[in-house]
């Protein structure tokens, strides 16, 4: 699913014009395991809510699809009153529904999808669908009074880990991307090994801050490839080799050492792109974008480089519906609208490498 299909003359009021510069999205997101709603009108954000799962899936230490599917159908109507509620508006005041079509589960893309789809035709209402990775991408511009620029842009999440060269709105050419593990889900998974609650990756992020991250001089695969492709596997490995020293080692240095792998990896080769795609932007999302250690030596680094980096504030790096609202109300004023019949896409791509 790219992008969208222009819908009938008259059924699809843009973007802040025949509604008086009052356009109201409601946006829904159930990608993987958060139940999230949000309410953006004419480019601002009036509310955004957030179902978290985490207490459901820690016992298995990973989301079962199954379990996020229906805590989705249990919470989902909860979330829109809330966000209703809170921008201080009505269902009926909604100019436009908007729903993540992918990537992500099927199963929990299925449950947000076919919520506002049966909203749109309810209440006579455009309907478009919003690529998540789209969303992450472009939220460090979210609220920018400028609008977006080109730039190079870094997504890190749990799932995905790429590289993308921004011309514009809509403009985007993938520069690299994970070959396997993405950085996010390393930092879940060694924190896993280390006995760490789930997810590991904020506890792997408090724990390197007591510890030395010399003490362990991990791999930094792909750091010299002459391309933009990660691989974060060889990490986890080398981490799994410790795990018999492990009563003897201090687990605080274990993860300021593994966490310094994955940040210089990251940063080296965010910065490298913009230079050589002469980019003087750098805009990072994505849940792993909130880790200290990564915010700092990408402001250091980019300083030194004389770049601009923009960091999405904390509450729209991991998944939500903000960012999903914000791409529907540039594809409203586009004229980007999504058929009712167009099918989620669990492997949904954002461009082409």
């Amino acid at each position: 699913m790219s992008g969208g299909t222009a819908a009938e003359p008259g059924s699809t009021p843009g973007f802040g014009a025949e509604t008086g510069g009052q356009g109201v999205v409601l946006a829904i997101e159930t990608s993987c395991d958060e139940t999230a709603a949000a309410v953006v009108r004419n480019g601002q954000l009036l509310s955004s809510e957030v179902a978290s799962q985490i207490p459901l899936h820690q016992a298995t230490g990973g989301v079962v699809p199954e379990v996020a599917s229906r805590s989705h159908l249990v919470a989902l109507r909860r979330v829109l009153e809330k966000a209703l509620a809170e921008a201080g508006l009505r269902m009926r005041d909604v100019d436009v529904f908007a729903a993540t079509a992918g990537p992500g589960l099927a199963s929990s893309l299925m449950i947000g999808a076919s919520a506002a789809k049966g909203l749109a035709v309810a209440l006579e209402k455009p309907f478009i669908a919003v690529n998540h990775l789209e969303g992450h991408l472009l939220s460090p511009f979210f609220g920018l009074p400028d609008g977006i620029r080109p730039a190079v842009g870094l997504v890190v999440s749990g799932g995905h880990t790429l590289l993308v060269d921004v011309e514009g709105f809509g403009s985007y050419q993938l520069l690299g991307q994970t070959r396997d593990d993405a950085a996010g889900e390393a930092f879940d998974k060694v924190g896993k090994l280390l006995g760490l609650p789930y997810p590991g990756g904020p506890h792997v992020n408090r724990m390197a801050a007591a510890g030395d991250a010399r003490k362990f001089d991990f791999p930094r695969s792909m750091l010299d490839s002459g391309d933009y492709q990660f691989s974060f596997s060889g990490l986890k490995t080398a981490v799994r080799y410790l795990l018999p020293q492990l009563a003897e080692l201090r687990v605080s240095d274990v993860c300021a050492s593994f966490q310094e792998a994955v940040v210089e990896v990251l940063v080296k080769k965010t910065v490298r792109a913009a230079r050589e795609l002469e980019r003087q932007t750098v805009a990072v999302s994505g849940g792993v974008s909130c880790n200290s250690r990564l915010r700092m030596l990408l402001g250091e680094t980019c300083e030194k480089e004389g770049l601009e980096l923009l960091l999405a504030e904390p509450a729209v790096c991991t998944d939500n519906a903000a960012m999903i609202g914000f791409v529907a109300g540039l594809k409203w004023k586009a004229g980007e609208f999504s058929s009712l019949e167009a099918d989620i896409d669990p492997n949904l791509r954002l461009a082409a490498s």
